[in-house]
């Protein structure tokens, strides 16, 4: 967004690379003054954008009694907390014991290979995302993977990336 669409905002509003701040004035009006509350904060602001933005963090310390330093630090602390945008399929691969010795790291060699990241990474069309845990709790199944909340059992490295390809596909009709 270009800087003269930011003029109707105040300053410490402005909305950086596509990020508007106003968005969070809600969050900081109903937790800003309740002690405690910044993982409260960070929950929302990241159900808000999906990640939690570098400037959504500065915006929050400047706006309650945090400092930028304890933001940061709560939100790389806590695994539930993406400091990166994800990708529309979140793909967490189980490393767990029961997966591990069914077959677990050739799924995610193959799962890897076919989107061209690595755990922790997102695909650059945002498409994809995939994360490594160390269980989801679906061990009859293993080796496992869990695709925005839909677990995919007894796989290979095949079944694995024919999953992906199905996906991307049906993503390919619709566009």
């Amino acid at each position: 967004m270009c800087d003269k669409c930011n003029d109707s905002l105040s300053p410490g509003q402005k909305v950086a690379t596509g990020i508007d701040l106003r968005l969070i004035d809600p969050v900081i009006e109903k937790y800003g003054s309740v002690k405690g509350s910044l993982i409260n904060m960070l929950q929302a602001i990241q159900e808000i954008y999906g990640y939690l933005p570098q400037s959504a963090m500065e915006y929050l310390a400047e706006k309650t009694d945090n400092q930028k330093a304890t933001i940061y630090g709560v939100a790389t602390f806590y695994t539930q907390f993406r400091l990166n945008p994800i990708g529309k399929y979140l793909i967490l691969q189980c490393q767990g014991t029961a997966c591990h010795v069914n077959g677990s790291k050739d799924i995610s060699r193959a799962v890897c290979e076919y989107l061209g990241i690595e755990p922790g990474q997102t695909t650059e069309d945002l498409l994809f995302s995939v994360e490594d845990v160390a269980c989801l709790g679906c061990c009859s199944l293993a080796p496992v993977i869990m695709i925005n909340g839909e677990a995919y059992g007894n796989l290979t490295p095949k079944k694995a990336v024919k999953i992906l390809e199905e996906l991307r596909a049906n993503e390919n009709k619709g566009a």
